[in-house]
């Protein structure tokens, strides 16, 4: 295997679910040791989330927590709290996805933090962030994104708004709270400190709104739900087929929407004056995708595909999980890997990204096991006895 990245890097995670946990899995696929710390017993509820489970056994965990070292560690106990100092002093990172105050009342503030390993960098993921008059409310993703903005324009206007299929809310939040703890490794290079990285959820959908508050700002523009068009931009939509399937086909783009003009053997659509240029084809998006519409209803999907791609223009069917592991282009980029697993024997999962041409990132492994890796940390790293590790274990601390 070529040399991972980040596998310099040791981070300790106390987070839970996904909004932490998923910065994690992104450090730990290009190479960090991630020690995540669960409750003795419990374990991460991601454990037994989700609505299929084969043996018993979630298929959301070997995901989230792949590249992981799973110790347990009573955080609520002084003898737990004594453990993570320990292994904050041996580390780069802690990741932790509480709710605001939590550390404090453990006695692992970043202060305190900081007093005993000054280079650490704190990444703390929540809803509302570190401070402000929301702070220390609960907030999971879903309340993130209808606060960010993302619900409100999610779904069809006629009907209240919608959501993805995904916790999308915490997984920005976390790939926010990655790229800023990258950022402070690279400080920490010049600076020689640490610092702390506070990713809030509704901060991060909203980074993702696009020009959403200056159009209110200036024009007291609102966006509202449009299904699945975006206000003026046109052609870009869903568009039938002859055998009853549709395409997703986007020629929003000048250029673009003249090839399209041209494969549909209707060049004088792009010297029209309601479609030649973006903001006309943006006034006349119902009368246009009315046009497109009738012109793809006459062909089979991927006779209308072939066309389109030869023509140059952008266009595909919406993926379902099937289509993914059917798809050659999928398969030439190892966009879905396979990983070992005890139970499941050969795991299916989505692959590393970015690639990186040099050193790229891999899954090594799925999910662990609730405290596999308590001897190899706490005795291997820590240093601990075996009178000691008894000692926590019959406290119920590990």
């Amino acid at each position: 295997m070529s040399v991972l990245p980040l596998d310099d890097l040791r981070v300790v995670e106390l987070g839970q679910l996904l909004a932490g946990p998923f910065c994690g899995q992104l450090l730990g696929d290009f190479g960090a040791e991630i020690i995540k710390v669960e409750d003795p017993g419990r374990g991460d509820p991601m454990r037994q989330w989700g609505r299929e489970k084969p043996y018993g056994l979630s298929l959301w965990w070997p995901v989230v927590a792949r590249n992981k070292k799973s110790v347990t560690c009573d955080l609520r106990t002084p003898e737990g709290q004594r453990l993570v100092r320990r292994l904050v002093a041996e580390s780069d990172v802690l990741l932790e996805n509480f709710r605001p105050g939590t550390l404090e009342r453990w006695g692992l503030s970043p202060a305190e933090l900081h007093a005993i390993n000054p280079r650490l960098v704190i990444t703390r993921v929540t809803g509302f962030g570190q401070t402000g008059p929301y702070a220390s409310r609960a907030g999971y993703g879903s309340i993130g994104e209808a606060m960010g903005g993302i619900r409100y324009v999610t779904g069809d206007p006629d009907r209240p708004p919608s959501r993805v299929g995904i916790s999308l809310g915490d997984s920005l939040a976390a790939t926010h709270a990655c790229v800023g703890t990258l950022v402070a490794l690279h400080q920490r290079e010049r600076g020689g400190k640490g610092q702390v990285v506070d990713s809030a959820i509704y901060e991060a959908v909203l980074a993702m709104m696009e020009s959403l508050v200056p159009e209110w700002q200036q024009a007291s523009y609102q966006r509202e739900r449009t299904g699945p068009v975006l206000p003026n931009v046109s052609p870009s939509n869903v568009y039938p087929t002859k055998d009853g399937d549709s395409i997703l086909l986007a020629a929003n783009q000048d250029s673009v929407f003249a090839r399209l003009a041209r494969v549909m053997d209707r060049p004088d659509l792009a010297a029209d004056a309601r479609y030649a240029t973006h903001g006309a084809r943006g006034e006349h998006m119902a009368e246009l995708d009315e046009l497109i519409a009738a012109w793809t209803a006459g062909f089979p999907a991927e006779d209308l595909l072939r066309t389109l791609h030869e023509g140059g223009v952008p266009a595909g069917r919406i993926y379902t999980a099937a289509d993914m592991f059917a798809d050659p282009h999928f398969a030439a980029r190892e966009a879905i890997v396979r990983v070992s697993h005890p139970e499941f024997g050969e795991l299916a999962m989505h692959n590393v990204m970015p690639k990186l041409s040099a050193t790229p990132g891999a899954v090594r492994s799925a999910g662990p096991a609730l405290g596999q890796h308590n001897d190899e940390v706490y005795r291997g790293l820590l240093g601990l006895t075996s009178e000691e590790l008894s000692d926590l274990a019959g406290k119920g601390v590990i």
